[in-house]
């Protein structure tokens, strides 16, 4: 005799690799989580392909950033795909509508670069913000599958008194950050450098979304504010050519960080994640500090 897996209640769509790790710790084997980028991927730049909107049809739950992150190909997968239960609560969640966002634009101006309307998307760097966002995805799980709601309402339970405690540990371990002045490629790091109480004071990019140029490289050389700066941060797809020129050109270090879950070897679940960033920004300053 042969026994069949039982059937899993839900079939979960996500835009990016750190919702569907949040989506598979809370739903367990409840769900089936289908992600529709890779970690190596920049989630503002994704083609809208057939397969994309066929799992976006198959899906009883949508869970992605929001906050204009998507904005060039979500709206045209929940367009095409033409299902009812994923075009709004509870069938669709966006993350950042969840939390308090940073970098909200006082004014939109092109010129200014590609700012986002309502804030800085990149909320999935500040373990805060996630445990803020399980909680709502927790309801949503139990709206949509009310059977199995008191197996979503324990293993949240278990994520967040979990979480409190890795969280304060990251942050006993981060304590040598406090105040380290950094230059982040794209505005990607906000987050990360809010909760760990580092200082951004410059970018890489010239503008939001623009890529560096050599005029703008050099200005930091002169800026004071960017003087300052011990680290410069920037993950595998913006490429390091321009944090390693600024890099050799001043007293910073550059670092590469890894953007999302299981962008390497130790960050394939999510607390591994955490533990990869806090890791590495400690030791990247030893080693910048010793040099």
């Amino acid at each position: 005799l042969f026994c069949s897996a039982p059937a899993v209640a839900l079939n979960i769509f996500a835009c990016e690799p750190e919702w569907q790790a949040l989506a598979q710790e809370i739903a367990g084997d409840k769900a089936d989580v289908y992600v529709a980028t890779s970690p190596y991927q920049d989630p503002h730049h994704v083609q809208a392909r057939p397969g994309l909107i066929s799992a976006v049809r198959r899906a009883d739950l949508v869970f992605c950033t929001g906050a204009g992150l998507e904005a060039g190909w979500l709206p045209l997968l929940l367009s095409k795909a033409s299902n009812a239960k994923v075009q709004r609560a509870p069938g669709l969640l966006l993350a950042a509508e969840q939390v308090t966002l940073l970098d909200t634009p006082e004014k939109l101006d092109r010129a200014e670069g590609d700012l986002h309307a309502a804030g800085n998307p990149h909320i999935h760097f500040d373990p805060r913000r996630m445990l803020k966002v399980a909680a709502v995805l927790t309801q949503h799980l139990q709206q949509l599958d009310s059977d199995n709601a008191a197996h979503y309402q324990a293993r949240f339970d278990a994520f967040q008194a979990q979480w409190h405690e890795q969280v304060q540990t990251w942050e006993a371990q981060a304590a040598s950050l406090r105040g380290v002045a950094v230059i982040e490629h794209h505005r990607s790091w906000r987050y990360l450098l809010d909760w760990l109480g580092m200082q951004p004071v410059g970018e890489l990019e010239p503008k939001p979304g623009i890529p560096p140029s050599p005029g703008h490289l050099q200005s930091l050389l002169v800026d004071p504010q960017a003087r300052s700066a011990r680290l410069i941060l920037y993950t595998a797809f913006n490429g390091d050519k321009a944090a390693r020129w600024l890099a050799s050109h001043s007293p910073a270090c550059a670092v590469a960080l890894p953007y999302t879950v299981g962008a390497d070897e130790s960050s394939t679940i999510l607390n591994g994640f955490y533990t990869t960033l806090v890791t590495r920004l400690v030791d990247a300053l030893e080693q910048c500090s010793d040099e």
